[in-house]
């Protein structure tokens, strides 16, 4: 087991990426905090892994508290006594170009995608320098680098992630804590089904992102949590500050 006896956090972890990567790491031996604000879907996932002898603890947050992520990090720490791996997956998109977007779109993205991160980094990453170990995931998307436009807000965001997860990668290296940024491509999740029904034809839409890789596919969220895995086990042990792209194609094409 790939991770055995590691305790781990997953944020957005009531769906997609994140509920996929939750059920992989507990599969692979750790102890996994679920956060969300999906109370239902967090319940959901927890069930899963309990139902296969796995351990789990539901944390019900805003991943853009500050005050909801410095408890659930202490929640962590009172049942577990220390986080080994977090993975930031919590995110959301709204759509629009720039002329359209309005200021509380462009806040709320920012603050669940960007903001979210950080806190929870903030947090989680304390007990890491204490220990002198840990692996910080966090999520992007591979529109940073290749964007089809139309969804402003959400690119930059990702984009600010690649970033941010490169320059915490140099800070705290030395420290024994490695972080890396996931950039996924169009992955079969709530998240683009809800921007296909943005859409004027959502099938059309859907068949461009198909095309769009040049593997002619979308992709699974299961195939991200293994690139997960990689990235918060030690088989990724001299890897850190990368942007590992899980994408199909995209950016090459």
């Amino acid at each position: 087991m790939k991770l055995k006896d590691r305790i781990a956090i997953v944020t957005g972890a009531a769906s997609g990426i994140g509920a996929a990567s939750a059920r992989l790491f507990a599969a692979e031996g750790a102890r996994v905090a679920l956060v969300d604000l999906d109370e239902g879907g967090l319940a959901a996932v927890a069930d899963e892994i309990r139902a296969k002898g796995g351990e789990a603890l539901e944390i019900v947050a805003d991943v853009s508290r500050d005050d909801q992520a410095g408890a659930g990090v202490d929640r962590v720490l009172q049942a577990w006594g220390k986080v080994d791996v977090l993975m930031t997956a919590a995110g959301i998109s709204l759509g629009g170009t720039v002329d359209k977007i309005d200021e509380a779109i462009w806040d709320r993205t920012f603050a669940i995608n960007v903001k979210g991160t950080y806190l929870w980094v903030h947090h989680a990453i304390r007990p890491m320098i204490a220990a002198g170990s840990g692996a910080i995931v966090t999520v992007g998307s591979q529109l940073a680098q290749a964007s089809l436009g139309k969804n402003a807000a959400y690119v930059a965001s990702k984009g600010a992630i690649a970033s941010f997860t490169k320059t915490i990668a140099v800070d705290h290296a030395a420290q024994g804590i490695r972080v890396n940024a996931l950039m996924p491509g169009v992955i079969d999740t709530p998240m683009p089904a809800r921007s296909l029904q943005r859409q004027a034809d959502p099938e059309a839409a859907r068949q461009v992102w198909r095309q769009r890789h040049p593997m002619g596919r979308i992709g699974q969220p299961e195939e991200v949590a293994r690139a997960a895995l990689f990235l918060a086990s030690d088989d990724s042990s001299f890897v850190t500050g990368t942007l590992l792209f899980v994408d199909g194609g995209w950016t090459a094409h």
